[in-house]
């Protein structure tokens, strides 16, 4: 089988962290990609759950509240309208 060169770019830190990682695992980075890759290939999917839990847009309370603010502005409450005017007042003051 042919073999082929990828180049990615990624932080210093965190690739001295997977070639650690990799070596604990007795392998290095070049094999661990080459699973990866296989992986997604085999299983059309990436084999791992990708969430934002650290975003605090995705929490759970703010996802309520975006919720809600949704309904509101839907049933007409909570829209506000200024004029242009207003906005500049509103910034000067």
């Amino acid at each position: 089988m042919a073999q082929t060169t990828l180049s990615i770019r990624m932080d210093e830190t965190l690739k001295k962290q997977f070639d650690a990682i990799c070596n604990d695992f007795g392998m290095n980075v070049s094999t661990a990609i080459n699973i990866f890759a296989k992986t997604i290939v085999r299983e059309r999917r990436i084999p791992f759950e990708i969430i934002a839990s650290d975003d605090p847009f995705y929490s759970t309370i703010n996802q309520q509240r975006l919720r809600e603010s949704i309904a509101e502005l839907e049933s007409g409450q909570g829209l506000i309208v200024k004029t242009m005017a207003e906005l500049e007042a509103m910034e000067n003051a």
